[in-house]
C-alpha cells in the first residue's frame, strides 16, 4: 500500500496533512473518534537531527494545545542518518530528545500510536515506532534494531552462527513476526479490511501501563522481561521485604 491509499483509508472523511521532503504533519478526522494528530517519516529515508527535532517540535506543539487528541506516527524509514555532520551535533541526543516527546504526549493524555507500513531500523526504529504507546504495523513492514550483517561486525561472530540464534529466539532477529512475538507490535492489521475501524479499535483501548513484556511473555517471544520487571518493582516498592524474601 502506498502512503496516500494508507491515508484515504483512515480517514475517508477528509484529512489536511501537508508533506515536507520525507516528513508529514497535519491534523485529520477519523470516524467516529474525531480530530487525529498525524506525524511521520517516509519514503524509506533516515532519521537524522534535522528531521528528528522538527518532528520533535511538532509533538511538543501538539502537547502544548493540550487538545489531548491522539497522535499517529506513520513510520517507513532506513535506520538513523549516520553521516559525520550528524554524529557530532550529538545524533544520540535528538533521538533521545524525540522519543521523550513521544513520551510526555502519552503521558498528558494524547493516545499515541505508531503504524509501520514499510521499513525502519536500529536508533530511528526506537525513537519513533517504539516511542509510541501502542506499535501496529500492516503487512510488508519490516522493522529491525539490528540487521544480522550488522549484528556480525559488533559482535565478531559469524553470520551462520547468528542466523542459527536468530531463528530459536525471536528477541534476537530481526523482521516483521519476530518483532510481533516479542511484544513490541501489538497487533499486525488487515490491509484488505478498511483501516479506519482498526484504527478507532485500537484507540477504544484502555489507556494503561506498557504491556509489551507481558505479551512478549504469553508469545513466547520474551519468556523472562515481564517476570524480572515485576520482581523489580515489588523490590523497589517494599525493599525490607525483598531482602528477607
Amino acid at each position: 500500500m502506498t502512503l496516500d491509499d494508507i491515508l484515504t483509508g483512515l480517514f475517508p472523511n477528509g484529512r489536511k496533512i501537508a508533506t515536507n521532503g520525507a516528513q508529514i504533519s497535519g491534523q485529520a478526522v477519523l470516524p467516529d473518534v474525531g480530530p487525529v494528530h498525524v506525524l511521520g517519516i517516509t519514503q524509506g529515508q533516515p532519521l537524522g537531527v534535522d528531521e528528528a527535532i522538527v518532528l520533535a517540535g511538532r509533538v511538543i506543539e501538539i502537547v502544548k494545545s493540550g487538545d489531548r487528541a491522539p497522535i499517529l506516527l506513520l513510520v517507513d524509514s532506513a535506520s538513523q542518518h549516520m553521516s559525520k555532520r550528524d554524529e557530532l551535533l550529538g545524533l544520540s541526543e535528538y533521538l533521545s530528545h524525540l522519543a521523550k516527546t513521544l513520551l510526555l504526549a502519552e503521558a498528558e493524555g494524547h493516545r499515541t500510536v505508531g503504524l509501520l507500513y514499510g521499513g525502519s531500523a536500529a536508533g530511528a526504529f526506537i525513537a519513533t515506532a517504539l516511542a509510541t504507546g501502542t506499535l501496529v504495523a500492516l503487512p510488508g513492514a519490516h522493522p529491525a534494531v539490528m540487521d544480522l550483517p550488522s549484528m556480525a561486525r559488533v559482535t565478531k561472530l559469524p553470520i551462520d552462527v547468528l542466523k542459527a540464534k536468530a531463528e530459536a529466539t525471536p528477541v534476537f532477529a530481526p523482521g516483521l513476526d519476530n518483532m510481533v512475538k516479542t511484544g513490541g507490535i501489538q497487533i499486525v492489521w488487515d490491509a484488505d479490511a478498511p483501516l479506519a475501524p482498526q484504527l478507532a479499535a485500537v484507540l477504544r483501548q484502555p489507556q494503561g501501563q506498557d504491556d509489551r513484556s507481558r505479551l512478549g511473555a504469553n508469545r513466547g517471544g520474551r519468556r523472562k522481561a515481564a517476570e524480572l520487571a515485576e520482581r523489580i518493582a515489588r523490590a523497589a516498592a517494599s525493599p525490607q521485604e525483598a531482602r528477607h524474601g
